[in-house]
């Protein structure tokens, strides 16, 4: 176990500080039964104690302890006094609170279990203890392809960590597979399938701690919320709007090499089996509107299953999760209020919800806590089973005034056992839910009040001002542009009625039909051009039209061009068909024309697309 060898350096350097640490006590443990669960990226470590009073004074308090080694990661403490066996067990909770470690080494967390009734000489009482860690299981190797399987190391003692004598202890360590890769050997120790027992050993002095290593497969999940911000919204109008911003993580062994989607949809199993792709969250019975997007949009990829006792939502990033890959998300529902909110009998409301995360099995390294209280609201308090850190903010919402008194609290290393019930008291009077309705009252009467005082006054500008004249002669020259346009439409359509009487003569062979459309043309040709004139002259002598006029005046010539080869070409092929010369002949002779007027058509085309953006 050379690979560990520093980590047991640190343990052996531990033992030998600690026999001159001596603890006063006529408490004994008779027994200890110690069971590790380390099947999830979570440790759940469950002793049961047999503690006896082998002395003359009597005791009320229990201490635990734990070593340097698992202090930082120590996320939760639970005890519990057991009485009767089978059928008639009755578990009594037990408070356990922080106690002062004088005379213990640097980093010795110490607890005291206050006892239910005190334990006098002889007396036994049975403690069950839950104590979780987080962060306690160490991906090893640190990288792994994405076909590998991913191996974690445990480190801990085999020896029950008391500050008192222990007669009789075991410790049983249970992990997800039957496969360990390797383990620190310490008679007597047994391994079956899954489980690691190390014991039974007797009569260990306070204090006694022997370090072990398990190295073994662990393929679970490892969801880390690197920080989870939760935003509570009271709004006494009959709904409790939550939002939570997540920042997640996997924490287990970083992925080595490339991803291949294929392999892995092919086989998940084998080709990702340390990832994972969905995660569930509990919601309270009652949560609607619910919805789960991040910073690109909604996240079609959930699954909400509710009915009158729970509500699931299972979640699914937009790729699987790998060690070290992250996510960012939020999730957002409502509840009705009448299920979370009440009023005490001191008059006080308060907001009774649970503190952590829905998700199962998560680990969250900070958790922020919101609850953002009506408008008006006074002298809230917080009551919480736990420690956490907490101060107050400011915050403003739709129609507030003098904004909504936020109640932060925040807390780090949270795992599942912490989602317990908070309350948030305050007082609030019901006046203060009238503020709203009228603003918008007063609102709205400002605003008609406004609109009639607008229809009753002239605000209209001088007619002999310079701006309102420069108006009005600017409003003139868009009119004659436009009417410019239509006269050029117009003398386009007669071209395009001189080119379809072309076409006839050259299917049927009228001439006199030709020239009457000619003549036609001709007409509508000076009818438009005398109205042309007119516009041209209004426009020359506008200064308004100063910047518009070169462009004016070059669409006009550029039209007039295309008309006279249009007319020209007309009166030759006219002729030509007259004196019934050959057809290649007559297409030789308008030759130079047809490409002539190609190229003013499109040229007077863009021009009138240059006229409309003016």
């Amino acid at each position: 176990m050379d690979r560990f060898g520093m980590g047991s350096k640190c343990f052996l350097l531990f033992l030998l500080v600690l026999p001159f640490v001596c603890v006063a006590s006529d408490l004994v443990v008779v027994k200890v039964d110690r069971k590790i669960d380390v099947t999830s990226h979570i440790v759940r470590v469950v002793t049961s104690l047999k503690v006896e009073n082998t002395g003359s004074s009597a005791a009320s308090n229990v201490l635990i302890t734990f070593p340097t080694g698992q202090v930082g990661n120590l996320a939760y403490v639970r005890a519990a006094a057991i009485e009767g066996r089978g059928k008639n067990k009755v578990s009594l909770q037990l408070p356990v609170n922080p106690a002062q470690s004088e005379g213990l080494p640097d980093g010795v967390a110490l607890f005291s279990i206050a006892l239910s009734k005190t334990l006098n000489n002889g007396d036994t009482v049975t403690i069950e203890l839950l104590s979780v860690f987080t962060h306690s299981l160490m991906p090893l190797p640190e990288e792994i392809s994405q076909a590998q399987s991913q191996l974690v190391v445990y480190r801990d003692s085999a020896y029950f960590f008391s500050p008192y004598l222990v007669k009789v202890q075991t410790t049983t360590i249970k992990t997800p597979s039957s496969r360990i890769e390797s383990y620190t050997k310490i008679d007597p120790t047994k391994v079956v399938d899954a489980e690691l027992k190390y014991g039974p050993y007797e009569n260990l002095p306070a204090f006694s701690f022997l370090p072990f290593i398990v190295h073994f497969e662990n393929n679970q999940p490892f969801p880390v919320v690197k920080e989870l911000v939760r935003e509570i919204e009271i709004s006494h109008w009959g709904n409790v709007q939550i939002t939570e911003h997540c920042h997640l993580v996997h924490g287990g062994a970083r992925l080595k090499g490339g991803f291949s989607r294929i392999e892995y949809q092919a086989r998940p199993n084998i080709r990702g089996a340390s990832s994972f792709r969905t995660l569930l969250a509990k919601l309270p019975p009652g949560a609607h509107s619910v919805y789960y997007r991040d910073e690109i949009g909604n996240i079609s990829t959930s699954h909400l299953r509710s009915d009158a006792r729970k509500t699931e939502l299972e979640i699914e990033p937009r790729y699987p999760m790998f060690g070290g890959w992250q996510a960012t998300f939020t999730i957002g529902y409502g509840l009705p209020l009448k299920d979370f909110l009440f009023q005490a009998s001191d008059g006080k409301r308060y907001l009774n919800l649970t503190f952590a995360s829905p998700f199962n099995d998560v680990i969250i390294d900070k958790l922020i806590v919101k609850v953002a209280l009506p408008e008006g609201s006074k002298d809230p308090y917080v009551t919480i089973p736990f420690s956490v850190d907490q101060h107050q903010e400011i915050k403003y919402s739709y129609l507030d005034t003098i904004g909504r008194t936020v109640v932060v609290l925040s807390k780090t290393n949270v795992v599942p056992e912490h989602n317990m019930f908070f309350q948030v008291y305050y007082n609030f009077s019901s006046f203060s839910m009238l503020a709203e309705p009228l603003m918008l009252v007063i609102g709205f009467f400002v605003f008609f009040l406004a609109c009639i005082s607008y229809s009753h006054f002239d605000f209209s500008i001088s007619k002999s001002s310079v701006s309102y004249l420069a108006k009005l002669q600017r409003e003139e020259v868009q009119d004659a542009v436009r009417h410019l346009q239509n006269i050029m439409n117009q003398r386009l359509a007669v071209s395009e009625k001189l080119e379809t009487s072309l076409s006839d003569l050259a299917r049927t062979g009228d001439v006199q039909a030709c020239k009457a459309s000619r003549k036609a043309a001709d007409a509508s040709l000076k009818d438009t051009a005398k109205e042309l004139k007119s516009v041209l002259e209004f426009l020359q002598s506008s200064s308004q039209a100063s910047h518009i006029l070169p462009r004016v005046d070059e669409l006009v010539h550029k039209e007039k061009e295309k008309q006279d080869k249009l007319l020209l070409k007309h009166s030759i092929v006219v002729d030509s068909v007259d004196k019934k010369l050959p057809r290649k002949e007559i297409d030789s002779r308008i030759a130079t024309h047809e490409q002539k007027l190609t190229l003013l058509k499109q040229e007077v085309d863009e021009l009138l697309q240059a006229m409309d953006e003016i």
